[in-house]
């Protein structure tokens, strides 16, 4: 191996120098002798600590310059104002119960609305005293003396006014109101006025409120990814069309604000909020009016359910969800642990429905929830959901359809007509027509929809034609929806006889074709939304059908009872309530119609290792440990040591830290650490933040926060899967790869060694007199060995044309702790190779900071030192850190010609300056790819960005 092949020396930043056609010039090398160079490298490395000791602490001063600000603000307001002025605002205490009764807002809803046929109804409300408990929708500073605060409750919004013309309102009020942040939930008190012009941008347009009293219940204390007010003027939802890099370069911080990452606005489709975005902050979308009427809609398909059956008198249960077997396919079912015996979360109430049939109640329905192991990543599944389902004694199939039918049109009607506000307001943010169904549904053969499909040319995804005894695929379903609409004029329509290899065990056959069953689905807008049939009620045929289908009857024991006891005819269905609510409304994804969705996806995995060093966890830090207290230290005595952090958290990049150029920024809360350079006005962070991965989302807020206030743009390079989740679906970044950690999972397990070609090249090695010294963790590199590293280094410098692109100098002696050092000499006993290995978090094992093959080393040297330093660790994790991937791919918010163009472009590049070479040798050692990504922004960064990003690798 080279020493072009070092870990630590290349980086693909380079593409980025010959796209933009800059020439990386060499740097000149230094004379010093090589005593020199390692004082040198100790003094650096005390002013290293002494730089980020004094940096930490104007850290603090700052925080502590802004608290006092604040505090002599408040005296100055005790001395300025009479109590019964400060009484008027301020934080309402934990346990005050306000005296006043709190007003509803919706009556103002209701009165502005009546207001558009006749406005000298709202003659009365003027001047009447209303006190509102509401949360701050938008905050509008106007001047020193006057600012509008916009409060939103149950999705109707109010404009307030706060000025200190009105009598009431003190400059410290005033003062004070400002400092409020959005979401923060407050009472206010005033006195309801005519505005001068419409408030166009809030429901209520005729009213406000002029402020005379405000108290913060609840402050809000997160950064916000995008604001409920953005996300509900985000009309273009699907849009996930971005700018890849904008030609202007603004020192503008306002793409990284509290709210600016989700919500900047392009030029013609306003602001951008991600249906990802949405999701991973689900809280904060569900406070949207929006999300709000989605709710209402899916409470009120839920309450039109149940009184329609009440009605035709069935009977509500409610039945176990832990199950001793599989009921219907045990393929798909959540087992879990039951007091040492294996138990099922049910996949639906099917069996016991049908038990309470034979137990004589007749006719029966349930609404509660459905569990489905099915790993389907679509915007239609998910794993767990509300199955609205029925059950009822029959004379004929028909008679249950009918009954159904009834139930589903009710529902249909109830919405159209009690919910019209609702299904407006979601149609604002997702647009639909109003759903068409018949006064007598339209009940279609399943042969007859085959044969639609047949004639209208559609074919499956392998050209074959739809079969009459097969299930319909989704695309068929689709398909055959819109046909039906051109035919028939309907949304809604009933698909009956459905072939028996798509029916479970228990679906009486057709009485005349056994392929076929006495069983439908429903559809809505070319999607199913109820399935249901007749079941088998004979218990001679039922076990026979069992059987068939190889089915453990054992579990089944009760079930089966129940039928050999005697049981009418019966059939039934079930609704998956989500699916209804998205069809019906016609949203773009299931999760949006389901409160905290649970999908094939959802409970992450989040690791916590054993850490190294324990007194330099971040969860809790040491001073809450040693103190006692929440209070972090006011010096650096108690602050983690970085380098302890990075054996305890880090991973390849964070080893970078420790060179000179390199800022650290320290949570005053939790000693985390997070590692960026400054170029201009740009922050380029490097790796994850140094702390558990649980507290990544609160530190990258704070450390955001940290850069606002310096005026720095930032930009995040080579950040692991779970940062580019925060950043890229939470704070609506862009994102994308173009590298990759290269690693081994077990170095123990590693078959690369027994590679012929790399087995002839280290026997080789050891032919022509190579040896091997190493110098452990926690051990001094001796002075003459220094020394003669020191100066192969600078020969191998010299050997080299030009600089190269790296992210890290080559300092082999900074922290020695933490690192373990592999020498190889040749038969002259001069050192031929150089390999160090970083100590980094156990999750992450240890790094190959530098792999150095020096001028003259023989053949398969460094490959012989690579493995002898690998057999070091055992069966630990190692990385050899980052290096280019034959492809750029976009994540997260870049798409268009722009993108296209970069990504042609970076292949080109990648073939032409044979990139791939690095990551060739060392996938030849045994690694593996894992991706890392590069963040930043929407808008966030322009074409000279991209050049200071080159500089910053160059430097």
């Amino acid at each position: 191996m080279s020493g072009s092949e070092s870990s630590g020396r290349h980086h693909p930043s380079r593409l980025l120098g010959k796209v933009l056609g800059r020439k990386l010039h060499g740097r000149s090398q230094s004379s010093l002798s090589d005593s020199d160079r390692a004082s040198g490298m100790t003094d650096r490395s005390d002013s290293r600590i002494e730089e980020r000791e004094k940096k930490l602490e104007e850290q603090r001063e700052f925080e502590r310059q802004v608290q006092l600000r604040r505090r002599k603000s408040e005296e100055r307001a005790k001395q300025e104002e009479t109590a019964e002025e400060r009484s008027r605002y301020g934080v309402s205490d934990i346990w005050a119960v306000d005296q006043h009764e709190i007003d509803p807002m919706v009556d103002l809803q209701v009165a502005n609305e009546a207001a558009v046929e006749d406005p000298a109804m709202l003659d009365a409300l003027y001047g009447e005293s209303r006190r509102y408990r509401a949360r701050i929708h938008v905050i509008r500073p106007v001047g020193a003396s006057l600012m509008f605060l916009v409060l939103r409750d149950r999705g109707i919004t109010l404009q307030t006014v706060i000025s200190e013309k009105n009598g009431w309102v003190t400059p410290h009020m005033l003062h004070w109101a400002r400092r409020l942040h959005t979401e923060s939930l407050i009472t206010v008190q005033g006195i309801l006025q005519k505005p001068k012009d419409v408030v166009t941008g809030c429901s209520i347009t005729h009213l406000e409120l002029n402020v005379t009293h405000i108290y913060l219940i609840s402050a809000n204390r997160e950064q916000l990814p995008f604001s409920v007010y953005t996300a509900e003027r985000d009309a273009a939802h699907a849009l996930e069309e971005h700018h890849d890099f904008h030609e202007e370069d603004s020192k503008s911080n306002e793409s990284h604000s509290t709210n600016g990452p989700a919500t900047d606005r392009d030029s013609e489709h306003g602001p951008i909020i991600s249906m990802r975005t949405r999701l991973n902050n689900r809280l904060v979308d569900l406070r949207t009016p929006t999300a709000q009427a989605i709710f209402r809609v899916q409470s009120a398909v839920g309450m039109a359910f149940r009184q329609y059956l009440m009605a035709q008198s069935f009977i509500e249960i409610h039945s176990p969800k832990l199950q001793g077997g599989a009921s219907e396919s045990g393929s798909s079912v959540f087992q879990v642990r039951y007091f040492g015996r294996s138990a099922f979360l049910a996949q639906s109430p099917q069996l016991y429905k049908q038990m309470c049939i034979a137990a004589d109640m007749k006719r029966v329905f349930e609404i509660g929830p459905v569990f489905r192991a099915e790993n389907s990543n679509t915007p239609r599944h998910m794993t767990e959901y509300t199955g609205l389902d029925l059950e009822m004694e029959v004379n004929h199939y028909y008679d249950a359809l009918r009954v159904i039918d009834g139930m589903l049109k009710h529902i249909f009607s109830v919405l159209k007509n009690e919910c019209h506000d609702l299904v407006q307001t979601v149609r604002r943010t997702f647009p639909s027509s109003e759903l068409v169904w018949l006064d007598e549904s339209l009940v279609l053969p399943f042969p007859e929809g085959i044969r639609m499909l047949r004639e209208a040319g559609y074919r499956e995804e392998d050209g074959s034609e739809p079969s009459e005894f097969e299930d319909l695929a989704t695309r068929a379903e689709i398909r055959l929806g819109q046909l039906v609409k051109e035919q028939y004029g309907t949304d809604y329509y009933i698909l009956d006889k459905f072939p028996a290899s798509a029916r479970p065990f228990y679906t009486l056959p057709d009485e005349h074709d056994k392929r076929r069953t006495n069983s439908f689905d429903i559809f809505v807008r070319g999607q199913e939304i109820c399935t249901g049939g007749q079941r088998i009620h004979n218990a001679e045929m039922l076990e026979d059908r069992i059987r068939e289908l190889g089915i453990d009857t054992h579990s089944l024991e009760e079930y089966l009872e129940g039928f050999r006891l005697g049981a009418p005819p019966h059939a039934g269905c079930g609704i998956g309530l989500e699916r209804f609510v998205m069809l019906y409304l016609n949203l773009d994804d299931i999760r949006l119609a389901s409160l905290f969705y649970r999908d094939p996806k959802s409970f992450a995995v989040r690791k916590r290792s054993e850490l190294r060093y324990p007194e330099a966890s971040t969860n809790p830090p040491p001073w809450r440990r040693q103190h006692e207290s929440n209070i972090p230290p006011s010096n650096n005595e108690h602050m983690q040591p970085l380098e302890k952090l990075i054996a305890n958290y880090g991973d390849s990049s964070n080893t970078s830290w420790l060179d000179d150029r390199f800022q650290v920024w320290r949570d005053v809360d939790t000693g985390a650490a997070v590692g960026y350079a400054v170029r201009r006005h740009y922050a380029f962070a490097v790796g994850d933040p140094l702390c558990e991965s649980m507290q990544y989302s609160r530190v990258i807020a704070r450390f955001l926060s940290f850069l606002k206030e310096k005026s720095l743009k930032p930009v995040w390079l080579m950040v692991g899967e779970p940062v580019e989740q925060i950043l890229g679906g939470q704070l609506g970044w862009c994102t994308l790869t173009c590298t990759a950690d290269q690693r081994l999972a077990d170095v123990s397990k590693n078959d690369a060694r027994h590679d012929p070609e790399t087995q002839r090249k280290i026997r080789h090695a050891h032919k022509v007199g190579v040896t091997f010294e190493d110098v452990p963790l926690n051990k001094k590199v001796p002075s003459e060995v220094v020394e003669e590293c020191n100066k192969q280094i600078r020969a191998w410098h010299a050997s080299r044309k030009g600089t190269q692109v790296h992210l890290t100098e080559i300092q082999p002696w900074v922290d020695q702790e933490h690192r373990s050092y592999f020498i190889a000499r040749d038969q002259n006993k001069q050192v031929c190779c150089l390999v160090v290995l970083a100590q980094l978090s156990p999750e992450h094992g240890y790094q190959v900071k530098w792999a150095m093959s020096f001028p003259g080393a023989p053949s398969g040297a460094i490959e012989a030192t690579i493995f002898k330093a690998l057999d070091s660790i055992g069966s630990s994790p190692a990385t050899f850190g980052t290096a280019a991937t034959a492809k750029l791919r976009a994540i997260y918010g870049l798409s268009g010609i722009g993108f296209r163009v970069l990504s042609h472009i970076y292949e080109n590049v990648v073939e032409r300056a044979s990139l791939l070479n690095k990551g060739e040798f060392r996938e030849k050692l045994g690694t593996t790819n894992d991706p890392t990504y590069v963040c930043y922004p929407k808008g966030g960064l322009s074409m000279l960005g991209v050049r200071d990003i080159i500089d910053f690798f160059r430097d």
